[in-house]
C-alpha cells in the first residue's frame, strides 16, 4: 500500500472512530431519555392513586366525625369531599387505559352513591333524626365505602404493577447502554492502536523512500 492510500486510510480512522462513538452514545442516552420520562409519568400515576385511596378513606372518616359530633365536623368533611372530586377529575384525565377506565368507573358509582346517601343523612340530622343518620352510616354507607375503597386499593396496586414494570424496562435498557457504551469504548480504543500503527507505518515508509533518494 502507498504512502498515500495509507494517509487516507488513517484519516478515515480519525473521522470515523469519534462519529461513530458520538453516534452510538447519542442514540443510547435518548433511549434512556424515553425509558426515563416513561418512568416518571408512571410514578406520578402511582402516585395519584394512591392520593385516591386515602382521599376516599379521609372522606369516610369525617363523615363519622360528623355524624357524631352533631355536625360540627361537617365543614372538613366537605373539603375532604372536594378535595376526592378534584383527584378523580385528575384521573379522569390522566388515566385512559382500559383497565384503569374499569376501576375509576366502579370508583366514580361508588363515590356518587356514597354521597347520594350522605346529603340524606345530612338532611335528617339537621332534623333531629339521630337513628336515621346512625342506620345510614352504619349499613348502606360502610358498604359504599368499603366499595370505594377496594376500587381505589386495585387502581393503586395496578398502578404500581405497572410501574414496577416500567422501572424494570428502563434498568434493562440502562444495562444495555451500558454494556454498547463498553464495547464502542473498546473498538474505539483498537481505531486508535490501528491509527498509530498506521501513522508508525506512513513514517517508517517516508524514511525509507528519503532513505532511498539520498542514496
Amino acid at each position: 500500500m502507498t504512502i498515500r492510500a495509507k494517509l487516507y486510510l488513517a484519516m478515515v480512522m480519525t473521522v470515523l472512530g469519534p462519529v461513530v462513538t458520538i453516534g452510538v452514545a447519542f442514540a443510547a442516552f435518548s433511549s434512556l431519555s424515553d425509558r426515563f420520562d416513561e418512568v416518571s409519568a408512571r410514578s406520578d400515576r402511582q402516585a395519584l392513586a394512591l392520593e385516591i385511596k386515602f382521599a376516599v378513606t379521609d372522606v369516610n372518616g369525617w363523615q363519622t366525625a360528623y355524624g357524631y359530633d352533631n355536625g360540627r365536623s361537617r365543614p372538613q368533611f366537605e373539603r375532604s369531599a372536594q378535595n376526592a372530586r378534584r383527584l378523580l377529575a385528575i384521573a379522569d384525565r390522566e388515566l385512559t387505559e382500559p383497565r384503569e377506565r374499569a376501576m375509576l368507573a366502579r370508583l366514580h358509582s361508588s363515590f356518587d352513591e356514597f354521597m347520594r346517601l350522605d346529603a340524606v343523612a345530612y338532611r335528617a340530622l339537621r332534623e333531629g333524626r339521630e337513628a336515621r343518620v346512625r342506620q345510614i352510616f352504619l349499613g348502606p354507607e360502610i358498604r359504599n365505602f368499603e366499595a370505594m375503597a377496594s376500587a381505589a386499593g386495585q387502581l393503586a396496586a395496578e398502578e404500581a404493577r405497572r410501574n414496577a414494570e416500567v422501572e424494570q424496562k428502563f434498568d434493562d435498557r440502562l444495562d444495555d447502554a451500558k454494556k454498547t457504551l463498553v464495547v464502542v469504548g473498546l473498538g474505539a480504543g483498537v481505531l486508535i492502536i490501528l491509527l498509530l500503527l498506521t501513522a508508525s507505518d506512513i513514517a517508517r515508509l517516508a524514511l525509507e523512500r528519503h532513505a532511498e533518494r539520498e542514496s
